[in-house]
């Protein structure tokens, strides 16, 4: 029997994350998402609707989401869907919840658009130097004499990325 469980969600924070640190040493940081639906009824009136959902995020992706997010700051989620359950006060509950594999922040740290983003096992990163390819400034990616024909006063982006100047984010 062959069976998939993948999740992709867009939306905002609900509340401030909730980290936490396990005695192993372990990251976890539990967040709400509100992932807004809107379409159309049986009489042709929009309708928007809200979902949400619980995500819980591990590792360096959960110190991520504790420093560079807070209540409404826009979040995709990829990941998979689990369903707890317990008993309480005699009665068998259950709930699903969403455990994040990877984390993209959606804008910028003022607020703005933009995107980048941890993923678990790797950087990803929109905008912003990439190790390979040079500078890349607004979509157009300036390496070798294309970055220094176009930045002749300025000065370059380094090539040894551990130089680089710092920027307090990881990504």
């Amino acid at each position: 029997m062959a069976s998939y469980n993948r999740v992709v969600l867009l939306g905002n924070l609900t509340r401030d994350p909730e980290f936490r640190s396990l005695p192993s040493g372990s990251s976890v940081v539990d967040i709400s998402l509100a992932v807004n639906e809107r379409r159309k009824d049986s009489n042709g009136n929009w309708i928007e609707e809200a979902n949400f959902f619980d995500v819980t995020v591990w590792s360096r992706s959960a110190e991520i989401v504790r420093d560079y997010t807070r209540k409404g700051s826009p979040l995709l989620v990829e990941g998979r869907l689990k369903q707890d359950t317990w008993e309480q006060d005699g009665q068998k509950r259950s709930k699903v919840k969403v455990i994040a594999d990877r984390v993209v922040l959606v804008g910028s740290r003022d607020g703005g658009s933009g995107a980048g983003g941890y993923q678990q096992g790797g950087y990803q990163q929109q905008g912003g130097y990439q190790q390979q390819g040079g500078y890349q400034q607004g979509g157009n990616n300036y390496s070798g004499q294309q970055r220094q024909s176009r930045y002749q006063n300025q000065p370059s982006a380094p090539d040894d990325f551990s130089q680089d100047p710092g920027d307090d984010i990881p990504f």
